[in-house]
């Protein structure tokens, strides 16, 4: 991800309510514009949010992220730890994360299952993060 890395796409479903869904992706970006290391902004509806998409869909609001420098952590892990810690502030929201054609869904109250599935797809993109273990260093 760094040195012009893929972009991660982040997404905040509201159930159809484009007011809420706003404000609730407004809340996360300044939640992350405050993290050391991360770029976030806007995308802009009307352009294409991947190759062959039409953009983030009609009334959708959706943020990049990308970092901009070395982190200790792998950009993944820390990226979505801070996504989980704003999703746990309040247990019904949730953030679609995307890069490089996969996604996950991140819950304010997961469950194992769900748990797991953020597990996986972060070791199915730890290759996009620095080369380096995640959690072996004594």
């Amino acid at each position: 991800m760094r040195d012009g890395g893929p972009q991660w796409t982040l997404t905040v479903p509201a159930g159809g309510d484009t007011l809420r869904q706003e404000r609730l992706t407004r809340d996360l970006h300044d939640s992350l514009e405050r993290a050391d290391g991360l770029v976030v902004g806007f995308h802009d509806a009307e352009a294409p949010a991947e190759p062959g998409r039409k953009g983030t869909g009609v009334g959708e609001v959706a943020l990049w992220a990308a970092t901009t420098a070395a982190v200790v952590r792998p950009a993944s892990q820390v990226l979505i730890t801070l996504i989980k810690e704003w999703c746990a502030k309040e247990r019904h929201r949730k953030v679609v994360v995307t890069i490089a054609g996969d996604s996950v869904e991140i819950t304010g109250r997961p469950d194992a299952a769900q748990e797991r599935m953020v597990r996986e797809f972060q070791d199915r993109i730890s290759g996009d993060d620095s080369p380096g273990p995640d959690d072996s260093a004594a």
